[in-house]
């Protein structure tokens, strides 16, 4: 308990170090006229692409977006604010009481890191709560130069590929939990390059991170509609079921879960002639066996499926 104690006493001095550092430049950023604190975003973009690393850059940063949220919303970020976001950029989960303004802190890890160019997106457990937050907050974003969107159709219209490339291309974006997900997943079934819109994920915020990572967690994503598998595979791991045994091969629980056990896995490899199934070469036959073995232990003949001139539907 005292050991835990005294590492936290020291992160702390540590951090308090940088507060003070963003603390000095208060006046300095203060004193710049607004042309001059938003020419700011393009000379910490410049010394990016020049080398110059993320955590070199939080102090002018942070005092910066700092000023320029004072500016547009007439809301200066407190110390503890600026506190909670130093600890995110070290990727620590910062716990903030109700009212005490979670929405501002991130503001500042969120401008630091849209800086490299490659996208900063926030994750809120709702769509009016990344809404608000980003018409909000997206003022200060666009008033210091970078672009900054939504990660869905406010009106509920259903996004084209192309429609969710802009989206992400964006140098910050608002979403859920559950459309985040969901992209995710149709990313992975794209069935060509034109289907394809996520660009690499470079940082991700998570707000109300004990909702998003551990209570709606459990829920399943599921997207209906045709497998989007290779037809040469689904014959072939259909048949590989048969060869499987349960607790030692495969698994299930009480929820209608199902997954492969290490021995599992092994005997997928052995049967396709594979030796390494997790290379990155075999998603498609790793997602058919998923399908197959879900089909096996979960689905029954009329009551899941109906088998109509001799074919499953």
């Amino acid at each position: 308990m005292k050991n835990s104690f005294s590492l936290n006493q020291i992160r702390l001095k540590r951090l308090n170090r940088i507060l003070r550092k963003i603390n000095n430049l208060s006046s300095y950023m203060r004193s710049l006229s607004d042309q001059e604190l938003q020419s700011l975003t393009k000379k910490f973009q410049d010394r990016y692409r020049q080398g110059v690393h993320l955590s070199e850059l939080l102090v002018e940063a942070y005092a910066a977006i700092r000023e320029a949220n004072y500016r547009v919303l007439g809301m200066y970020p407190y110390d503890v604010q600026v506190l909670g976001a130093i600890a995110i950029f070290d990727e620590q989960i910062a716990e903030m009481k109700t009212g005490e303004g979670k929405t501002l802190t991130a503001t500042m890890p969120l401008y630091l890191y849209a800086l490299t160019g490659e996208g900063a997106i926030l994750v809120t457990p709702n769509e009016y709560l990344a809404y608000r937050d980003a018409t909000e907050m997206g003022k200060v974003y666009k008033w210091m130069g970078l672009s900054v969107n939504v990660g869905f159709s406010k009106d509920k219209e259903e996004l084209t590929a192309n429609d969710k490339r802009k989206l992400y291309e964006s140098d910050i974006l608002y979403t859920t939990n559950s459309v985040l997900g969901f992209d995710y997943l149709q990313e992975n079934l794209a069935n060509s390059i034109e289907d394809e819109f996520m660009r690499p994920l470079n940082f991700v915020l998570v707000d109300e991170a004990d909702a998003v990572l551990l209570d709606e967690a459990t829920t399943p994503l599921i997207i209906s509609g045709s497998p989007r598998v290779q037809s040469n595979l689904i014959g072939v791991s259909d048949e590989l079921m048969y060869f499987l045994e349960e607790s030692s091969d495969y698994r299930s629980d009480d929820e209608e879960h199902t997954w492969f056990t290490k021995n599992g896995y092994q005997k997928i490899a052995n049967f396709f002639n594979i030796k390494n199934l997790f290379n990155g070469e075999h998603t498609d036959l790793l997602r058919t066996t998923n399908l197959a073995l879900r089909a096996h232990q979960r689905f029954n003949l009329n009551k899941d499926y109906v088998i109509v001139d001799n074919k499953k539907s």
